[in-house]
């Protein structure tokens, strides 16, 4: 499942990165992969920011904001039956999602 394009906060350094491939056991939605001794990003778009790759990532190779950005929006409001709201507004009293 992807949620919005080019929103996500997920980084990866690869020259931190041992090829553990334990961000790819944790990912529940397949964002990474190990390809030539290193974890690689497959694609992005599908995180959800649920900080499971960073926090169970040994080496700091991975840093991602849990539980910000338009994904936590979206479920939040897919749980509750409101709208998405992720504050990216910038101050100016908007609300809505990106």
């Amino acid at each position: 499942m992807k949620y919005l394009s080019n929103v996500v906060t997920l980084e990866l350094f690869p020259d931190k990165c041992v090829g553990c491939g334990m961000c790819v056991d944790v990912c529940p939605h397949g964002v990474f992969e190990v390809k030539d001794g290193k974890a690689a990003i497959t694609d992005r778009d599908k995180c959800m920011e649920c900080g499971g790759c960073a926090g169970n990532c040994a080496y700091e190779a991975i840093k991602v904001d849990k539980g910000v950005g338009c994904a936590t929006a979206l479920i939040s409001a897919m749980i509750t039956g409101g709208e998405p709201n992720c504050d990216c507004g910038g101050g100016s009293g908007k609300s809505g999602c990106c």
